[in-house]
């Protein structure tokens, strides 16, 4: 850094240690000063306080490092009567456009919302990416401190900045589920996971399995960026964007620890297989023509519905029970069904089926629940391709 600064770094949870730390390694002339809601301290020469006002009061960079934008919002109002006329409050969190546009009108010139791109690691190489937008007074006056920590990139506008976060860790969400998905059909076919790991490292998940080689080995490592903060982050963008958002749920449903590394939900087996049983049933259906696997399937009080020479049909299960006549279809050698997807949220499940019955090709989506100790279809919806 040019000059020293006195930095108050408030929130000391993994990033805002490694932050802190980063700052006073690298120009011991600047004071730095750590506070966290925890009251846990950080190491090396971060002086801490349990007093966020004591923190602040001489600061002329206030650098928040809390987890969401409730979290901003208190402590920027416990503070802000012991900030300096001319401190700079520096907020590198992931936190909601509109969030980030709150606290811009609040603190005015003196706000810099700059969300960073990167983890633990990335801090301490000073290899952070990071989104600033910022009036070009403070910008000016917090460069030397982004500069220590990464590569600036100056953005338009606070809200802009934090949309472009969630927007960027949104395409970290899908790497992960791609990852899960190559490495559960990898165990489906039996194959060494070191050696998956090696091939896949060639292709184009290659950086972050790279990053997270220890973690997808089930080796027990510190949690760099854990799957709750990357499933709050999803859910800011699925509500902002006003947009469902498949990452959202898969990461906040996988079962894992939220305090796990995000890599962890790429290793969450697939669905258990009590999940698929009525699926099969559903299948062992068709391939026979035998209604009594329909009944297994479904709840007796299930519909199926679907669009039927242009109007809409729905079939109490014994109606559609009884368009089958107990025999096979006579191309049942050359019809396929594949289960698509299956995604499990607790006693709920739902599932999409593909299904190649000669000339045609349907889109099956199942609504299942879990009740009396298994798992039945409630409903099915389906799509005939024309």
């Amino acid at each position: 850094m040019t000059e020293p600064h006195t930095i108050a770094v408030l929130g000391l949870g993994r990033m805002g240690t490694a932050i802190a730390t980063r700052l006073a390694d690298h120009d011991r002339a600047s004071e730095v000063v750590g506070w966290t809601r925890s009251g846990r301290g950080a190491a090396g020469a971060v002086r801490t306080t349990g007093d966020p006002n004591d923190a602040v009061a001489k600061a002329d960079i206030v650098l928040l490092a809390l987890f969401d934008g409730p979290a901003c919002r208190q402590v920027v109002d416990r503070v802000h009567g012991s900030l300096r006329p001319d401190a700079i409050v520096l907020n590198t969190g992931t936190i909601a456009p509109d969030e980030a546009a709150e606290l811009a009108r609040r603190l005015g010139k003196s706000y810099v919302h700059a969300p960073v791109l990167g983890s633990v690691p990335a801090v301490a190489a000073g290899a952070l990416r990071i989104l600033a937008a910022a009036d070009q007074s403070a910008f000016d006056l917090a460069r030397p401190v982004l500069e220590a920590l990464g590569t600036v990139h100056r953005i338009d506008d606070a809200a802009t900045a934090a949309a472009l976060k969630l927007v960027a860790n949104s395409g970290l969400a899908g790497a992960v589920l791609a990852l899960r998905e190559a490495l559960r059909q990898a165990d489906a076919l039996g194959l060494a996971r070191e050696q998956v790991l090696d091939v896949l490292e060639l292709g184009p998940l290659g950086g972050l399995v790279a990053r997270k080689w220890t973690f997808l080995l089930g080796e027990p490592t510190t949690a760099e960026f854990t799957i709750g903060a990357l499933a709050k982050d999803m859910a800011l963008l699925a509500a902002a964007s006003e947009s469902p958002l498949r990452g959202a749920a898969e990461l906040a449903d996988t079962g894992a620890d939220p305090e796990a590394d995000i890599a962890v939900a790429a290793t969450v087996p697939a669905v258990d297989d009590a999940v698929l049983e009525p699926l099969r049933a559903y299948i062992r259906g068709h391939a026979t023509g035998d209604p009594t696997h329909f009944r297994a399937a479904f709840l007796p009080t299930a519909h199926v519905e679907g669009v039927r020479d242009g109007a809409f049909v729905s079939w109490p299960l014994e109606d559609y029970c009884a368009l089958f006549d107990g025999r096979p279809a006579p191309d049942e050698p050359a019809r396929s069904r594949r289960v698509d997807a299956v995604d499990v949220h607790g006693t709920v499940a739902t599932a999409t089926m593909t299904l190649r019955h000669g000339a045609d090709t349907f889109t099956d989506v199942f609504l299942l629940v879990h009740v009396d100790g298994r798992w039945r279809i409630v409903n099915k919806a389906y799509h005939r391709h024309a």
